[in-house]
């Protein structure tokens, strides 16, 4: 449903301002005097969400930037939500690069944690957002910052297959055997998720398969049976030179 541009008397409420950010009505927010757009700033909604999240979220870029425009501090772009989600979260967990350097552009913090301790570039890795992950480490993203659990992006990108990320991080200087909290490694990440291509160029790149989790397993105790072989051919080519 269209929402029309508020006349000079005309009120929204903040549910219309949330609907309007969410499906891309941006005559709303453009009609809006600089003290309404101040005001629709400090808005949240029931899960703490502001604006600012509802538009990255649902992709509206020319909503954002009438948003990021109207704040002259760095304080609405990186105001977090309940879980601690900040606008940078969650649009490099949807890939939209058009959005993500509004935000950097407005001074958005690439290694600001959420509540789980993950940072934009743990959630870029995760969902195979190479050029997201990318952009992120240019703007100064920590490679190897540890979520709760103890899981680096290379964790993260090495459990879910994205192999072009892990080759990124890796390039960048990731560090190829850091440990969770569990004792496991990103190659274990990967054996345990059987992403083949990933565990083999976690090998190529030097990753130790001798490493003993907190359960006393090593990368080829992991394994399943089918996968061992190819892990072990792996790390004698490596050996071997």
């Amino acid at each position: 449903m269209e929402i029309d541009a508020p006349k000079p008397e005309q009120q929204f409420t903040g549910e219309q301002l949330f609907l309007a950010a969410d499906a891309g009505h941006s005559s709303v927010f453009t009609a809006l005097t600089r003290d309404q757009l101040a005001l629709a700033l400090s808005l949240r909604n029931d899960d703490g969400r502001s604006l600012l999240h509802v538009a990255a979220s649902s992709a509206q870029p020319e909503i954002l930037s009438i948003l990021a425009d109207a704040d002259q501090s760095t304080s609405v772009i990186n105001s977090k939500d309940e879980e601690g989600w900040a606008p940078i979260h969650s649009v490099s967990s949807i890939g939209n690069m058009q959005i993500l350097e509004i935000l950097l552009n407005k001074g958005a913090d690439v290694n600001l944690k959420n509540d789980a301790g993950r940072t934009a570039l743990h959630y870029a890795a995760s969902k195979g957002w190479s050029k997201v992950a990318e952009t992120l480490v240019a703007h100064g993203a920590m490679i190897d910052l540890k979520d709760k659990l103890g899981t680096t992006p290379l964790h993260r990108a090495a459990s879910t297959g994205k192999s072009e990320v892990c080759e990124l991080l890796i390039e960048e200087g990731a560090e190829i055997d850091p440990v969770d909290k569990s004792g496991q490694t990103p190659l274990m990440a990967a054996v345990i998720c059987q992403n083949k291509e990933v565990a083999l160029l976690l090998i190529r790149h030097g990753a130790d398969v001798g490493i003993e989790d907190k359960e006393g397993y090593t990368v080829l105790g992991r394994a399943s049976d089918d996968f061992r072989p190819a892990l072990i051919d792996a790390a004698k080519a490596m050996i071997e030179g």
